[in-house]
């Protein structure tokens, strides 16, 4: 009797997160900011072909198309393929002839817009915690909303660092700025209004998440690792 075999779960899910390249395109193209005819004239290509690739679920671009629409994106290939997925980030090996590299204040604010996501450390009764939290820039200050009585919540009043990184894996570079500044709740009605205009990122994990807190950048330093 033949031995069963089962399915090849690697390949499956390789072949349903290529379904997928569209929406990361979108995505990272959102995070960027980018509009489709930014992105298309970065990628050599056009419009109406990176519009069919963010809608149609099926569609499958060359490896040509996604090198230039990575190269476009700031990402890698693996990436909007969604290879990454379940890894961990910096399992890979340290580039040949890498660089680490101050960056200026410009190009940390300019790196910090294009993220939603990001690390605040902050002092409590039981001890010091790092906690992710979505974030937005608004007013050359970091924003984010939290639950009340929560970590983020209780940094408020507090001197506080809040980091956001990068990792390229494919080419083993990347970058990380860090801030640090006072915390303070937000309650002014036309203050809150306005953050809750401008801001990009919301609470992932939902729920009653209605405490704005903002962090005001006293300092702002940033390290890029690149490869020669």
């Amino acid at each position: 009797m033949p031995e069963h075999t089962p399915p090849n779960t690697a390949s499956s899910t390789a072949d349903a997160a290529r379904g997928d390249i569209g929406r990361r395109i979108a995505q990272r193209r959102g995070e960027l900011g980018l509009t489709r005819q930014e992105t298309a004239e970065r990628a050599g290509t056009v419009p109406s072909y990176l519009q069919y690739l963010e809608e149609q679920s099926t569609a499958t671009p060359g490896t040509g198309v996604l090198i230039r629409l990575a190269d476009a994106l700031e990402t890698t290939v693996t990436a909007l393929r969604g290879g990454d997925v379940d890894l961990p980030p910096g399992v890979g090996r340290a580039g040949g002839h890498p660089e680490l590299v101050e960056m200026s204040t410009e190009e940390c604010r300019a790196l910090m817009s294009t993220h939603g996501v990001g690390r605040l450390a902050t002092s409590t009764p039981t001890g010091p915690v790092v906690v992710p939290v979505n974030y937005s820039v608004v007013d050359d200050a970091v924003i984010f909303r939290t639950a009340p009585g929560s970590a983020p919540a209780a940094a408020a009043g507090h001197e506080v660092a809040f980091e956001v990184d990068h990792i390229d894996e494919a080419l083993s570079r990347g970058w990380s700025v860090l801030v640090r500044g006072r915390a303070r709740e937000v309650t002014e009605p036309d203050a809150v209004r306005r953050l809750e205009e401008r801001a990009y990122s919301g609470p992932w994990a939902g729920g009653e998440r209605n405490t704005w807190v903002c962090i005001d950048l006293a300092d702002i330093t940033g390290r890029s690792i690149t490869v020669r």
